[in-house]
């Protein structure tokens, strides 16, 4: 075993190497017209310097404000981002604390301007369904922010005390729409009209495929449905979704009762003592489908005799389910079941968030500035999606098992936090990788098309 001797070396090394392709998506958006113009400084340091350097540290799976005293004199921070300075930690808290509600609307543009961005002409894959659908899947997640004095901390659903933000995701690998922080006691389905009068548009100006909303048992309200369908017949686009049907207090016995005399339906046996059969009915809604493709719901009810050790129940157990949709009748009542299967993808995304990005703790006491995170947060998380699609998808990345995506933790194992050295060589600025750094080949080829782009 070597003993090595510790010293200090005369030049600038960085962990973080990957902050160069957030600086050049930035770049690419024009960032700085974006805020600089609209939230002008009479003094000090620039709106524009103050998000770029959370963004970054956002990238870097990392919320708090004080982490940003880590980069104060980092020249490389500086300079892969395009700061003119970066902000101590009590000018960014009281920074974002002053700006937090005029910044909302400016964290959805920064998101959509880059949803909508291009690399070498072709815009984003989005990932869309086997069917030509492109799915548009909402939910609502809990926050544990236990034993904190924090604005508008609640009792969430999960049982324990924080807030449940509600999280739009578009397509199959994970990008996302918005992120909208609300208490901890608030219900899913309250208020979501306004989340997807932003969000739906939005979804249907990046992708030409016809749009599936999907969505769990806590958004079955008919004010959501109708909201959906509306914003469809606004656009003129194709617009479907898929709701997971809330029983409340529908009398599953008697139904069971009634299906199990009826010889029109056809049981399927999946094992001894459990069997199960499935139906839809149509159903007249206001302001919901249309003539071509009515709502109806597809119904799914299982009977258990047996338990799970293979004893005999009294009584069968009956468990039904239905899910509520408008995709067309071409779509059979197991094909539609199927689709709403893969709905539980989204998840994975949640806990990126939570867990790769470390965002479950926010970092300030007052509502609106973590509002205003979240909605950072999701740039953040869109940014190092790009990176991932861009780079550990290739035939020459770092080796990886065969994945349509990339989790955010490998992104930031694998580009965010890789070694380089910067140097200033003949009037340029060198980023040197390791000589034997696995991801240089994917790295300087993104680093170049972002550059020409």
């Amino acid at each position: 075993m070597t003993d090595f001797v510790i010293k200090r070396l005369p030049y600038d090394l960085s962990s973080h190497a990957g902050l160069a392709f957030i600086g050049k998506y930035l770049k690419r958006i024009n960032i700085n017209a974006l805020i600089d113009p609209a939230f002008p400084v009479r003094s000090g340091i620039a709106n524009s310097c103050v998000v770029k350097s959370y963004l970054g540290l956002l990238c870097l799976g990392k919320n708090d404000f004080d982490a940003i005293e880590n980069f104060r004199g980092n020249a490389f921070f500086m300079r892969a981002l395009g700061l003119r300075a970066v902000p101590s930690s009590p000018t960014l808290r009281q920074r974002l604390d002053t700006q937090a509600s005029d910044w909302f609307e400016l964290a959805a543009q920064i998101n959509q301007a880059l949803l909508g961005s291009r690399i070498e002409g072709r815009a984003i894959d989005f990932g869309a369904l086997p069917c030509g659908y492109t799915p548009v899947d909402l939910d609502t997640f809990a926050m544990d922010n236990s034993n904190t004095q924090k604005e508008l901390v609640g009792r969430t659903y999960a049982g324990v005390d924080g807030y449940c933000p509600l999280a739009v995701y578009l397509g199959r690998l994970g990008y996302c729409l918005e992120l909208a922080l609300r208490p901890g006691v608030q219900h899913s389905a309250c208020e979501s009209e306004y989340n997807l009068e932003r969000a739906l548009p939005l979804a249907l100006s990046l992708v030409k495929e016809p749009l599936l909303v999907r969505a769990d048992a806590g958004f079955c309200s008919v004010k959501l449905m109708q909201e959906i369908c509306a914003q469809g017949a606004a656009c003129g686009r194709e617009m479907a979704f898929i709701i997971k049907w809330n029983p409340r207090k529908t009398p599953v016995e008697t139904i069971a009762a009634h299906k199990a005399g009826d010889p029109s339906i056809a049981w399927q046996t999946l094992r001894p003592g459990k069997r199960e059969c499935i139906w839809q009915d149509r159903l007249d809604l206001v302001g919901v489908g249309n003539a071509a493709n009515p709502a109806r719901r597809v119904y799914r009810l299982t009977e258990r005799t047996l338990d799970k050790h293979g004893n005999a129940l009294l009584l069968p157990e009956y468990v039904l389910e239905g899910w509520t949709t408008t995709l067309p009748g071409r779509f059979g009542p197991a094909e539609i079941i199927a689709l709403y299967a893969d709905h539980a993808t989204h998840e994975q995304f949640h806990a990126e968030f939570k867990s790769d990005m470390d965002l479950e703790r926010l970092p300030s006491g007052k509502f609106d500035t973590n509002y205003l995170v979240c909605r950072l947060a999701a740039v953040a998380m869109n940014l190092l999606r790009l990176i991932g699609q861009n780079t550990l998808n290739e035939p020459d990345a770092p080796v990886r098992h065969p994945a349509q995506r990339r989790r955010i933790r490998t992104v930031l194992h694998e580009m965010m936090h890789k070694a380089a050295r910067m140097i200033r060589h003949a009037g340029r600025w060198v980023l040197g990788l390791g000589a034997g750094d696995s991801g240089f080949a994917v790295f300087d080829r993104h680093y170049g098309q972002l550059r020409t782009a």
